[in-house]
């Protein structure tokens, strides 16, 4: 891809942290979950991954980027990074979470999403959850993802209009949606 630049990005968050903004929504939300195995599809700089791990959660990241993935494993050492495609993922495992954080959905290519959707709900475990956040009005909705979650098996369970769990949707711009196996 080649658009990014990990280092350069991750910055962005490094400052927004030295300020005294919580950079880990993200991560807090994913925890309110108890998982005990996460993937952090779509990791980027492993912000979210490295997060978790700090935590004591066994996290694995994937990103497509190279650039991103070398951030991430700088910062992240022991953590299992890998570069792949999210559309043809097959790590051989699940876990209890798989979390698309940061507009993972917008960034991939168009058309891909339903793959994309597929590839990350092939790693959700038994009673275990696929979590994505991402901004609306940018070409890919709600209604979209929830037609390639519902394609995948998985089944709507939460809503919000952030990570911090706020359901007040009256100028939702940005959602969070939790979906899980139905009938699970």
């Amino acid at each position: 891809m080649g658009a990014w630049h990990g280092d350069d990005y991750q910055r962005r968050f490094d400052d927004l942290a030295a300020s005294g903004v919580d950079v880990h929504g993200e991560a807090d939300f994913v925890m309110r979950m108890n998982p005990a195995t996460v993937l952090d599809a779509g990791c980027g700089t492993g912000r979210v991954a490295i997060e978790l791990h700090r935590r004591g959660v066994d996290v694995v990241g994937v990103d497509i980027d190279r650039s991103m993935l070398a951030t991430a494993r700088a910062a992240g050492p022991d953590i299992e990074w890998y570069e792949h495609d999210l559309a043809t993922l097959d790590l051989g495992r699940v876990f209890d979470v798989v979390v698309m954080a940061g507009n993972v959905l917008l960034f991939t290519a168009p058309g891909t999403q339903r793959a994309v959707v597929a590839g990350c709900a092939r790693h959700v475990g038994p009673g275990g959850a696929l979590v994505a956040g991402f901004q609306l009005g940018r070409g890919y909705e709600l209604g979209a993802y929830a037609d390639n979650c519902h394609s995948a098996g998985l089944a709507l369970t939460e809503c919000y209009a952030t990570w911090d769990g706020d359901q007040s949707f009256e100028s939702m711009n940005y959602a969070v949606s939790v979906h899980r196996f139905s009938g699970k």
